[in-house]
């Protein structure tokens, strides 16, 4: 008998079979990862276009002529339209301000809640101080500035708040004008009166200091002695931050409100906020260094953006700032 032969087997279409079968792993993978990348890349340029639309929104001035003595406008009016509603809370400081002391006695008020009811000035200066100070330095920064004058003569301010005041020059000319046409006007001056890290390395090496204690107080107090200005300028020696909620607090407030303090973003930022807070309806709050080398990353970003998200004009008057309450 023919002995049966087992059936052939076709191996061949088996091994196209194992080698077609990574091949096409493969090229799905690599379209996978050539559509993710695809549409990546698509998301990456909307998230920069989108960036790009809200940041292009700040306000680039032009510098005027530093001798200009008139105010003029300077930059458009911007809404609090352009600021993305969800980042509105990084803008709110929220201390509440109690009933407005009037002017008449907010001179008193403060005398009482910072002083004990006592002049600052009584007895000035004390015997241990008085051979470290001198007979007067009065220096400043644009401290005679047209602005000054410009803004006294048309808010005519019963009340003038000092966010920032150094040695007291900017305080003790507008003593000198308001006294010059008629007006009876206190000047709340607020500082710490620690001055800044390494300032007695520069022009201001005749500021002592005794134990770690700068005398740049007891200098200021000496400056307003000697311009005979202690009943109309009153310093208040904290800082500018706590010292402007507790204004708010206990209702003091200003005709004309000068932030003039930190000049870096976030310190202006945070003055400039909590001042309007303290300024009196159809008051004006201005500052000086607007234009400097740190253009939008100082008093000038700060003072934009506050136009921005309030809905004001900033006006300019030589190199001082200058923004409207009405």
């Amino acid at each position: 008998m023919k002995e049966d032969k087992p059936p052939q087997q076709h191996n061949h279409p088996r091994k196209i079979t194992k080698l077609s079968q990574p091949l096409i792993y493969l090229l799905v993978i690599s379209l996978s990862y050539i559509l993710g990348y695809l549409s990546s890349s698509s998301s990456s340029s909307t998230t920069h276009n989108i960036t790009t639309s809200t940041t292009t929104t700040s306000i680039q001035p032009s510098p005027p002529s530093s001798s200009s003595s008139k105010t003029t406008t300077n930059t458009a009016k911007s809404t609090s339209s352009s600021i993305p509603t969800d980042s509105l809370d990084h803008f709110r400081f929220l201390t509440r301000c109690g009933k407005p002391v009037s002017g008449e006695l907010i001179r008193q008020t403060l005398l009482h809640k910072v002083y004990n009811g006592t002049s600052p000035y009584s007895e000035f200066p004390p015997p241990h101080i008085n051979s470290l100070i001198k007979q007067k330095i009065i220096k400043g920064w644009g401290s005679k500035g047209a602005v000054f004058e410009n803004l006294i003569r048309k808010v005519k301010p019963t009340t003038i708040i000092e966010v920032g005041t150094f040695l007291g020059a900017s305080a003790i000319h507008m003593a000198e004008l308001t006294r010059s046409i008629g007006l009876k006007t206190q000047i709340l001056c607020v500082d710490d009166f620690r001055g800044w890290a390494g300032f007695r390395d520069e022009r201001f090496k005749d500021i002592q200091m005794v134990n770690g204690d700068i005398m740049l107080m007891y200098q200021f107090m000496q400056n307003v002695v000697y311009s005979n200005a202690t009943e109309l300028i009153l310093p208040i020696p904290f800082s500018t931050q706590s010292t402007l909620d507790k204004f708010c607090e206990w209702g003091i407030l200003g005709d004309l409100v000068e932030v003039d303090a930190g000049h870096d973003f976030h310190s202006a930022w945070s003055d400039i906020n909590r001042a309007y807070k303290i300024l009196r309806p159809a008051g004006v709050m201005f500052g000086h260094d607007y234009f400097t080398s740190a253009d939008e990353r100082g008093v000038r970003r700060a003072v934009n953006l506050f136009a921005r998200v309030n809905g004001f004009r900033v006006q300019v008057d030589g190199q001082h700032w200058v923004i409207n309450s009405n």
